[in-house]
């Protein structure tokens, strides 16, 4: 069998859910909790037949709600046993209370997030305002462009999770129907190396654990609190230096490295677009159509959010002359979550581009080649509105 043909036999037509789901099949957890909310639902539906057919070992419990899918989860994870659940928009924001006693008990769960507006008004389409007022609950955050992305960064997202420096849950996220419900080819890895990449789940700590009674979920005063929470931040100081040796272990078994951000043309671009998720396509061809009229135009792609990149970020975009945040969500009040937290790590920085904001794709409203050409436009020809809404009805 030649090389190419390995290749071809390994390859599948996969939804970004079915994705997920596959990847879940090939981690086989012990537990998984599901409540169904769309476009998450397929991720369970796929995972529901693995679950039939026998393919996995997991424990399916089909609960009545997603607050109660995360605390099942929670309860099975604080037992010492790998659990998962996937969820989206109002089944995130219902699961709130939990997901910060998650990470308050240190707690590894790696969860597939289909990304969907919050109501109201009711909407059931893409954009980050779920996940985005998640972002204090220190939980790891990563963002995927593709199908393909999403089944890797599962992986590298358990890894991470579980190392005993770490021990912090993440979300893995992918954009709803767009990438959730579109059908890409994606490169799938032997189970045997998924296995050996992950290794064994075998917490020092565990409910179950007779021979060494501890307690989890306990009251802390004024005289623990405070250091509890500090230690989450030095957890996930911990996960941003150990993210680059993760993601170099994951590249021996797939062949693919995923850095903290993304380069697209960068390297001589003048003017940059800084974007997440599947518009990060969408940016890419356009920047190859305005690189053929001799435009320094580049894409910069964020795909770790959590724990932010401050110094990847200014190292690549502070000779820039001026770079768009392309936010698909809001943040009524102050500046958009992607876009402030940018702003904020040039602050000290001697270099640094002009930053503008550009909001967009709400509510699942597409962002198209024309809308990514006005950006660059908007740039190159000196627009001067530092917040703008990219593709509103004004």
């Amino acid at each position: 069998m030649t090389e190419q043909t390995k290749k071809e036999k390994n390859m599948l037509g996969l939804t970004g859910a079915e994705a997920a789901a596959h990847a879940m099949k090939q981690i086989n957890p012990e537990v998984v909790a599901c409540y169904p909310i769309t476009p998450q639902t397929e991720i369970m539906h796929t995972f529901s037949k693995y679950v039939a057919d026998g393919d996995v070992d997991t424990e399916f419990v089909r609960v009545e709600s997603e607050h109660s899918a995360m605390s099942a989860t929670v309860g099975a994870a604080a037992a010492g046993i790998r659990a998962m659940t996937a969820t989206s928009s109002q089944g995130l924001a219902l699961m709130h209370e939990i997901v910060y006693i998650t990470s308050g008990l240190r707690l590894p769960i790696v969860m597939p997030v289909v990304n969907r507006a919050l109501s109201a008004p009711i909407n059931i389409h893409c954009d980050h305002t779920d996940t985005m007022a998640e972002r204090d609950s220190g939980w790891l955050q990563f963002y995927c462009e593709s199908a393909e992305e999403v089944y890797h960064m599962i992986f590298i997202a358990l890894k991470l999770a579980e190392n005993e420096k770490v021990l912090l849950p993440a979300m893995v996220c992918q954009d709803g129907f767009i990438t959730s419900h579109g059908v890409e080819n994606l490169r799938e890895i032997e189970t045997k190396k998924i296995k050996s990449f992950i290794g064994t789940y075998n917490p020092k700590h565990s409910l179950l654990d007779i021979e060494h009674p501890i307690s989890s979920g306990s009251i802390f005063f004024y005289d623990y609190f405070f250091e509890a929470r500090r230690q989450q931040i030095d957890a996930i100081e911990q996960a941003k230096l150990l993210y680059p040796k993760v993601a170099k272990e994951f590249e021996k078994i797939s062949g693919v490295y995923y850095d903290f951000v993304e380069e697209y043309n960068l390297k001589d671009a003048e003017y940059v677009i800084v974007a997440m998720s599947s518009t990060c396509g969408t940016v890419k061809d356009v920047v190859d159509f305005l690189r053929k009229q001799g435009k320094k135009v580049g894409l910069l792609k964020i795909r770790v959010f959590r724990p932010f990149p401050n110094e990847e970020i200014v190292k690549l975009l502070k000779d820039k002359k001026k770079v768009a945040i392309l936010d698909r969500a809001i943040a009524p009040g102050s500046y958009a979550p992607l876009f402030s937290e940018i702003r904020s790590v040039f602050y000290e920085s001697d270099k640094k581009p002009e930053i503008y904001s550009y909001m967009f794709g709400l509510g699942g409203r597409d962002v198209t080649l024309d809308n990514i050409e006005s950006v660059f436009s908007d740039l190159m020809n000196n627009k001067k509105e530092k917040i703008n809404y990219l593709g509103l009805r004004e």
